[in-house]
């Protein structure tokens, strides 16, 4: 089985009252790529739903507690998560979904709550996306760096990233370096909940500095 939708520029005023949530240990950033194994039948159910309705359902990184089963007491979720549009789903065996995704933009959530069939939800507000900023020309060798990393993945067939590549866009250079990077997930968190783009570039900047992968 497979379906391929069309990614929404914008969500605002159009989300899912309440948004199903998929807890991760991963932080996924606007205009990410998510590959997602489904196993579980709420998750199979809500993929089926989001392919019928072309709705998103909300990614957020997890405080605390596991992705399976019922935890009741034991799952903390952070407050801000990202939007991911069903791209593409195949079925490998009976049970199993391999599930391609693209993020949209992030949200702002409320107080989560698990429903009858596991599945958890919360009300959800659309945060607006980066607006466009061209990277300040002290980051160059970031940028270039960047592009030299896509050259690398995609020559070894690897590559992480949706086209088209905006390496105009310090907000989507932030992005894709931060999830190339080694960071704690706190540290992942942070980076995608901040509302300037240019303050996130810097940030990255100022690490692949400490770590001499520019100079």
């Amino acid at each position: 089985m497979s379906a391929a939708g069309a990614l929404p520029a914008s969500d605002a005023g159009r989300l899912p009252d309440p948004l199903a949530l998929f807890p991760l240990q991963s932080v996924l950033f606007p205009d990410g790529l998510l590959g997602l194994k489904v196993f579980e039948a709420r998750y199979i159910d809500l993929v089926g739903r989001c392919l019928r309705s072309g709705e998103p359902f909300g990614v957020v990184c997890l405080r605390q507690g596991g992705e399976v089963g019922r935890q009741p007491g034991q799952v903390l979720f952070e407050t801000t998560g990202t939007l991911a549009h069903v791209e593409e789903v195949d079925s490998e065996q009976a049970g199993i979904l391999r599930v391609r995704c693209r993020a949209s933009q992030r949200v702002r959530l409320g107080t989560p709550t698990q429903q009858a069939d596991a599945l958890w939800t919360a009300r959800a507000e659309p945060i607006a996306p980066d607006p466009p900023q061209i990277p300040e020309p002290a980051m160059l060798q970031t940028v270039q760096a960047l592009a030299q990393a896509i050259s690398r993945l995609r020559a070894q067939g690897t590559l992480p990233f949706a086209e088209p590549f905006r390496l105009d866009d310090a907000g989507w250079v932030a992005n894709r370096w931060c999830e190339l990077l080694p960071v704690p997930l706190v540290a992942k968190q942070r980076l995608m909940e901040l509302a300037d783009p240019g303050q996130r570039l810097a940030i990255v900047d100022g690490y692949l500095r400490e770590q001499q992968v520019v100079r």
